[in-house]
């Protein structure tokens, strides 16, 4: 078990050794990173809006919102999803390449990196041990801390349901693009891990240290709380739009419909404007909610809230 332990170590230590000469940047100058979890449903599409079109204000402030490699196949994602995606599939060379770049856009007067993708969280109970050891390896390198909002857990539930429907399929994932009903997919444990608060909170504190995990509650504007967390400015009265507005149930029905086709991801994409025009016609006919009270039941019992 310990030559294991060392021959892992070892592996881990060959993979950081191309970024020696980015380390000793990242070491002298006391970086913070911030690294935005999510969840989903909780302003992260605004905010991440909101620090994409400010990064060159940001930047004179000492604080880098880095740029997105993916925009060039997707310009309205500002997110980094690459995060979590080279960490689900382990290929970790990728996952150090892209942090080597982020580094490249570091400035001498640069304090605080922030990264955002409510994937993070989506996913991580798909990361493999090396990819949370590489995790791990960053808190030697920077002062991360890990920032998570946290909704009401029947709201988030329902609207991480919507979210899986809308979403196109893929071959390792059980929700995303399929037919189910709340109650079936509420009965998949890929999807209802994600009740599970406190266990991600744990498994955060594991990997990055049990003082550099920041929950908090959603109410509401998380793009205002952030501007005060940053101390970049007094939070306005007037509330941040909403950049993601979540589908009604009418939508979700039709959905479920366009699903049975097994549509390819670009085919699926081409509709979604489509179905957001017909989502606005239909809201003022549509009321309720998608979770009955045997439903609602359930994700009360099995949602675990942050307790630290």
């Amino acid at each position: 078990m310990e030559q294991s332990h060392i021959h892992f170590a070892n592996e881990i230590a060959a993979l950081l050794k191309p970024l020696e000469q980015s380390i000793e940047q990242v070491k002298a100058q006391n970086l913070k990173l911030i690294i935005h979890a999510g969840t989903p449903k909780t302003g992260t599409t605004s905010l991440q809006t909101y620090l994409d079109k400010r990064q060159r204000k940001l930047r004179g402030k000492g604080i880098l919102y880095p740029h997105n490699l993916e925009k060039i196949h997707n310009p309205t994602a500002p997110k980094h999803q690459w995060f979590e995606k080279n960490l689900v599939t382990a290929h970790l060379d990728y996952f150090l390449e892209n942090f080597k770049n982020i580094i490249s856009q570091v400035k001498e007067d640069t304090h605080t990196i922030i990264l955002s993708s409510e994937g993070i969280y989506n996913y991580w109970w798909d990361f493999a041990d090396e990819s949370k050891a590489i995790l791990a390896e960053l808190t030697k390198l920077f002062d991360v801390e890990i920032w998570v909002w946290f909704r009401e857990p029947v709201e988030f539930i329902e609207s991480f349901y919507k979210q899986c429907v809308r979403n196109p399929q893929t071959a390792n994932n059980p929700c995303y693009g399929k037919e189910l009903s709340f109650a079936e997919m509420l009965d998949i444990d890929w999807f209802s891990q994600h009740l599970d608060y406190q266990g991600f909170v744990t498994d955060c504190q594991a990997v990055f240290g049990k003082g550099n995990v920041l929950a908090f509650n959603y109410q509401g504007d998380v793009v205002q709380e952030v501007i005060q967390k940053l101390g970049l400015a007094t939070p306005s009265d007037n509330p941040t739009p909403r950049q993601n507005k979540s589908l009604n149930s009418a939508s979700i029905a039709l959905l479920k419909t366009i699903n049975h086709y097994d549509l390819k991801a670009k085919d699926k994409e081409l509709l979604i404007p489509h179905l957001k025009h017909i989502n606005d016609i239909l809201d003022s006919y549509v009321t309720g909610t998608l979770i009955d009270e045997e439903d609602r039941q359930r994700v009360v019992a099995l949602s675990r809230p942050v307790t630290c």
